[in-house]
């Protein structure tokens, strides 16, 4: 199965071409010339050094090396590989990307392929960072009804739409794999959603928008699901009570170093919930005023507050910054700020509309809500650049025209995660269809 469809970008040339001998021997000639590329060396190198590199292969990369032959085909499907794989592989710090009309109620399908079949297909559109380049992704294996809300160790979560016990889907989108979760026991409406996926253990919390009755919600519990690879499973069974008052915004929290992280809105404050204690608690740590559009997102194992600064009467100009939570978790420290220019720059294009932020290793996707223009920050460079628009996601159209706009989440490609094995045991019983 090709997981990855045409990149939107040149191709890139092979790292081992002549430059001169044109003509019908240019081949023979380069071979006898170039001793590194003697196939009488490379013929013998060690299979497992072979594998090795190919472990180091980035995803798209790697796709491409399947149709070589049939063992490389094959390798996906091997345990010693997949092992080899998941100790050298580097982490590539991706984003994945769905054009929406909202958080709560749409995502994009493509249904030319259908042939009036009915079931939609979702796409799903890869950004990658380091080298600004867009690819687009199938989700065959979605049935109806189900919303992306969450990504991590290689996995996207979906979670159905229709009010009620929630049902969930972990889909690996490079494989195709589909592994479904026992249903919530709480019914809710468009819960915020956390989760957060190592090789051993997964854990997801689901809080808020309690369904008190038919036609009514209320931010009163939370409710959360844990499994680890020493035998220990908790599904639904640990609950805890929201602090009183609290007004969360349906989305994803946050997970840094064994919390949950979300926003609180009117007043804006930040709401933790500890894993391990089970318990909610709110970050007393005081917020710059006047702040529009805050977003939490998680960099480098902290927790990064982005958001725009702006009063009319003001002494200082209006910006849009980011903070981070200090380790004490009783201060925000202001780390960066958009330069004036750039910023005069996005706050025309934004318009007041808002935008919405996410972040993955040493970047910072910054997006602008109904636009399909976007920001990124590297950290590391301390480089701000705007993002080219997905081609792939303006198929149909402008993302603009159509009122649709791209969300996403922080995603790491991967061809396997451990944990997967011991949930697709536990959860079999619990499975009530095939997708």
């Amino acid at each position: 199965m090709e997981a990855f469809h045409t990149s939107i970008s040149k191709p890139i040339p092979y790292a081992f071409t002549s430059t001169s001998n044109i003509g019908g021997m240019c081949g023979i000639t380069n071979c006898m010339t170039a001793p590194w590329m003697d196939t009488r060396i490379w013929s013998r190198l060690p299979q497992r050094l072979v594998d090795r590199v190919i472990a180091f292969l980035p995803p798209p990369a790697f796709f491409r090396a399947r149709a070589v032959c049939k063992r490389w085909y094959g390798l996906i499907f091997s345990n010693n590989f997949l092992e080899l794989y998941l100790q050298v592989s580097p982490h590539h710090h991706w984003f994945l990307f769905f054009k929406q009309k909202s958080l709560k109620n749409y995502v994009y399908t493509n249904n030319s392929g259908n042939n009036g079949a009915g079931r939609p297909n979702y796409e799903g559109y890869l950004f990658d960072p380091y080298s600004i380049k867009w690819y687009r992704i199938t989700f065959p294996l979605i049935p109806p009804g189900f919303s992306p809300a969450s990504s991590s160790g290689g996995l996207s979560c979906w979670v159905s739409e229709e009010a009620g016990s929630k049902s969930i889907l972990l889909c690996n989108p490079l494989l195709g794999s589909l592994i479904q979760l026992p249903s919530t026991l709480r019914p809710r409406l468009f819960p915020s959603i956390g989760l957060t996926i190592t090789n051993s253990s997964i854990d997801l919390a689901f809080a808020g928008d309690d369904l008190i009755s038919p036609y009514a919600v209320k931010n009163l519990t939370s409710e959360s699901f844990h499994i680890d690879e020493g035998g220990f499973y908790s599904i639904w069974g640990t609950t805890a009570s929201l602090p009183r008052l609290c007004s969360l915004e349906s989305g994803q929290m946050v997970p840094v170093k064994g919390r949950f992280y979300c926003m609180n809105y009117s007043p804006f404050s930040v709401l933790a919930y500890d894993i391990a204690m089970n318990h909610w608690c709110k970050i007393q740590a005081p917020m710059h005023r006047f702040l529009r559009s805050p977003s939490l997102v998680e960099s480098r194992g902290k927790l990064i507050l982005i958001a725009a600064v702006e009063k009319s009467k003001l002494n200082i100009p209006r910006s849009l910054r980011l903070w981070v939570l200090q380790e004490c978790g009783t201060m925000w420290v202001e780390i960066e700020r958009m330069p004036q220019q750039l910023y005069i720059q996005f706050a025309e294009v934004e318009g007041g509309q808002g935008f919405n932020c996410v972040a993955h290793g040493e970047f910072v996707v910054i997006l602008i809500r109904q636009s399909e223009k976007a920001l990124l920050f590297d950290f590391s460079r301390k480089r701000w650049v705007w993002i080219p628009s997905c081609p792939c996601a303006n198929g149909s159209g402008s993302t603009a025209e159509n009122g649709n706009e791209l969300h996403g989440f922080a995603y790491e490609p991967r061809l396997a995660t451990p944990i997967a094995a011991l949930l697709e045991q536990l959860t079999l019983p619990f499975q009530s269809f095939t997708a």
